[in-house]
């Protein structure tokens, strides 16, 4: 079965036929197959008017058997990237290694989120003084990290974009019934008023994801507004997640073969909280 998924960037598919107020084919980091959405007096959603779908050749150890949702934005499987998943995914990874080789990945899935966005036309003028026909995002961004995991995505958004809001979100699995159950939420006020960056490394069976996403949809925010981050993401996770969730845009560095009889990703990572905070270390 052919799996199709997004990509971004990637190589350019289509042109440009006016830079200032015609028709985008690609921008500067994404492939683009259709024509693009922004001009010079009108808004831009994300890269283009559509998702993107592209052929994806392999999960992160062989071919893909399955299908992806449209909204599956998978990075570029480079021969860098998978030299980047080697160094985390080994077990006998050292911290300070795990944590750099980590950071790397996720800024690349931040970016790619990013241009996801709507933008808006802002033309400035340049040193030489001509107008440069530009973009700024259309809404403010808040970044909502899933604890603990997703606290290691917060730094790199807030390298990125320094006067980004931060919510939080605590899910933890229940230990007799064995479902997500949330434990504390802080989340700005104006919050459905945001782009909301929802950050969790592993997107596994799914369900710690959909209550998250619940707990924003609960505060007013649209489900267009929201795109999930993920480091790795199971074909089970992606399938429960847009299953209820259609139109929920997904970022993810690898999609995996598939889950174990205990739920774990395989071939996996560990237990990525414990390995990039350090408590991983047996006693």
């Amino acid at each position: 079965m052919t799996i199709t998924a997004t990509q971004a960037p990637g190589p350019v598919s289509s042109t440009v036929d006016d830079t200032s107020n015609g028709a985008v084919g690609s921008t500067g980091n994404g492939a683009v197959s259709g024509t693009g959405g922004s001009t010079a007096n009108g808004a831009v959603s994300g890269t283009a008017n559509g998702a993107v779908s592209g052929t994806v050749g392999s999960t992160a150890n062989g071919p893909l058997t399955g299908t992806v949702h449209e909204n599956v934005h998978l990075l570029p499987q480079t021969r860098q990237l998978r030299a980047l998943h080697t160094v985390i995914r080994d077990r006998h990874a050292a911290l300070d290694r795990f944590v750099t080789t980590s950071g790397r990945i996720i800024r690349q899935l931040i970016e790619t989120a990013l241009d996801l966005l709507p933008y808006e036309p802002l033309d400035v003028q340049t040193p030489v003084g001509r107008t440069y026909h530009g973009l700024r995002p259309a809404r403010p961004i808040c970044g909502v990290p899933v604890v603990r995991a997703g606290e290691s995505m917060e730094h790199e958004l807030r390298v990125m974009s320094p006067g980004v809001r931060i919510g939080k979100i605590l899910i933890q699995r229940d230990k007799v019934t064995k479902l997500p159950r949330l434990y504390y939420s802080a989340l700005p006020a104006d919050i459905d008023r945001h782009s909301v960056l929802l950050l969790d490394p592993m997107l596994a069976t799914g369900g710690t994801a959909l209550a998250a996403v619940q707990v924003l949809l609960d505060h007013g925010v649209a489900e267009d507004d929201i795109v999930f981050v993920a480091l790795l993401a199971a074909p089970e996770g992606i399938a429960a997640v847009h299953a209820r969730h259609p139109n929920l845009r997904i970022v993810t560095s690898a999609i995996e073969e598939r889950l174990n009889e205990n739920a774990y990703m395989i071939p996996g990572i560990g237990d990525f909280g414990d390995r990039y905070f350090g408590t991983d270390v047996p006693r």
